[in-house]
């Protein structure tokens, strides 16, 4: 199948699942995981009306920039771990950084961005499976409460919600525990109200598991096998 047809179908497939849960499908976000993937790829899947792009690395966007420059309206998100080193070069690549895990990461992108004179919104990664082999905070870790405490003074950046990529398994159902534990971490910071923090972002929900995820509150699901196929196939 096309690019064009894989999207039609993934939307049929959200719509789905959003009517089974009683949202409004309008309300989820597909962004489209180009990693690995190469620029005349990203062009088709913008050619059927995609516009948010996630990256798992700055440096492999950097190879990728100039040839997709003219695509004024895409936005990139920046979805795999980021070194704090390379937060100058993410803040100005990228539009949104979604895996945001450390205080000293967020105020160094916060200080890129000032440089730059520019907004990026941000997401704060949690690892709901306790991974060692995954970046991410803990739930009830106090770097979160830090993020989230420093936040009024992080003017240069926006921090939209949560994110997370649960343990994988063969079976979707089995995801479902860890995106509702999730979904009412969001919904209990939220709750607190606290200055400069929005929680209307979940970005939860993969190729193989994102109706589940939107069973469980997902407002943004990133998808690549789905759109793209496996790597180098069209």
């Amino acid at each position: 199948m096309s690019i064009d047809q894989n999207v039609a179908r993934i939307r049929e497939r959200i719509a789905s699942a959003a009517c089974r849960a009683g949202r409004n499908p309008d309300d989820i976000t597909l962004m489209a995981v180009s990693k690995t993937h190469p620029p005349e790829l990203i062009r088709d899947a913008y050619g059927a009306g995609l516009r948010v792009f996630g990256e798992n690395r700055v440096q492999e966007l950097s190879g990728k920039a100039a040839a997709l420059v003219d695509l004024k309206d895409a936005t990139w998100h920046l979805i795999g771990h980021l070194q704090s080193n390379k937060a100058a070069r993410a803040a100005e690549l990228f539009d949104a950084i979604d895996s945001v895990d450390s205080l000293k990461l967020a105020e160094k992108l916060n200080s890129s961005a000032r440089v730059r004179g520019k907004v990026l919104e941000v997401l704060i990664e949690i690892n709901v499976g306790g991974e060692a082999a995954k970046s991410g905070l803990s739930p009830d870790s106090q770097e979160l409460e830090n993020i989230l405490n420093a936040a009024p003074r992080l003017d240069h950046l926006e921090v939209r919600g949560l994110m997370t990529i649960p343990p994988f398994t063969e079976n979707p159902e089995d995801a479902r525990p860890y995106f509702r534990q999730l979904r009412e971490l969001r919904d209990e910071i939220g709750s607190r109200n606290l200055p400069a923090v929005s929680m209307d972002v979940l970005s939860i929900g993969m190729s193989h598991d994102f109706e589940i995820a939107i069973e469980e509150g997902s407002t943004c699901v990133r998808v690549g096998t789905a759109i793209f196929g496996e790597r180098g196939k069209k």
